[in-house]
């Protein structure tokens, strides 16, 4: 396996990592120059900075410029009935799982696909999910490489993730057998759920917390929910409580901040990056 993040952390801003896709609409060199600017030594990349600038070439950038890769997003969408598709599903989460391995990053984040509509049995779903996680774990173990399910919040069951809770994403981590299928904890999907501080204790008993990323829930809900994620302190979420749910469970690796939003988008990224090491001192550092 690689080395945990906890065992990695650098000299900039204690445990902040940022997620590439809270700046969506910048250069990714850009991105990590700005990262690097804020004393922030940790990022969370996506497969389309693969896809524009090659894997090789991105490892290099994210070296030159001091960083670290926290996570990768990402894999999943195996939900398909088709056997084509989910054999299709399959040899692209290889690849994803090959990409996180050559930026140095120790996990893959998954979102595992929404309800396939040609036969819409969400429970079958599930179990396609469960069946596809048992055959990428052990590739992935063989790697270095962890897999991070992550619970999407119930509204995104029809076309992103019929895995709901982490209690859920945990059965299916389980049943694989592989210790390298865990669970992110992402504040946006799951603060809501009344059982959360019980499956993140599960989630540390099991060595399967492997993630935590943090963002606000804001409202009014834009019209693409999924862009309602704002700042921590802006929306309705208790990061003191949650975050000391993850501290006590004994986790101490990065902490992502991974906002999806129009305006942050608008915001210049220098700004942006210092909004979130910010909030970040202010409400998350202080209970982590």
């Amino acid at each position: 396996m690689n080395t945990p993040p906890s065992e990695r952390l650098g000299t900039g801003t204690p445990r902040l990592s940022l997620n590439r896709w809270t700046f969506r609409t910048t250069p990714i060199q850009e991105f990590l120059e700005v990262a690097a600017s804020q004393g922030i030594d940790a990022v969370g990349l996506w497969r389309q900075d693969v896809a524009e600038v090659g894997l090789d070439a991105l490892r290099r950038r994210v070296d030159d410029a001091g960083l670290r890769v926290s996570t990768v997003c990402r894999g999943g969408f195996l939900t398909s009935s088709a056997d084509a598709d989910r054999a299709a599903a399959l040899e692209d989460n290889r690849r994803a799982i090959d990409e996180t391995a050559g930026l140095g990053a120790p996990t893959l984040v998954l979102v595992v696909g929404g309800v396939d509509k040609a036969d819409k049995d969400i429970i079958g779903a599930r179990s396609r999910v469960a069946e596809a996680i048992a055959e990428l774990a052990p590739y992935a173990e063989e790697r270095g490489v962890t897999l991070s399910l992550e619970p999407l919040h119930p509204m995104f069951a029809a076309d992103r993730a019929v895995v709901s809770t982490i209690d859920q994403a945990l059965d299916i981590a389980e049943a694989s057998g592989s210790p390298a299928a865990g669970v992110v904890v992402d504040t946006y999907h799951v603060w809501w759920d009344p059982y959360l501080e019980r499956a993140v204790q599960r989630a540390a008993q099991a060595d399967r917390l492997f993630s935590y990323q943090v963002c606000d829930w804001n409202l009014p809900l834009a019209a693409e929910p999924l862009h309602s994620r704002g700042y921590m302190g802006d929306g309705y979420i208790d990061f003191p409580s949650i975050t000391r749910m993850i501290k006590d469970a004994g986790y101490t690796g990065d902490i992502e901040v991974e906002i999806f939003n129009e305006e942050v988008w608008a915001t210049p990224a220098d700004a942006v990056a210092k909004i979130i090491a910010d909030r970040f001192t202010e409400l998350v550092l202080p209970h982590a």
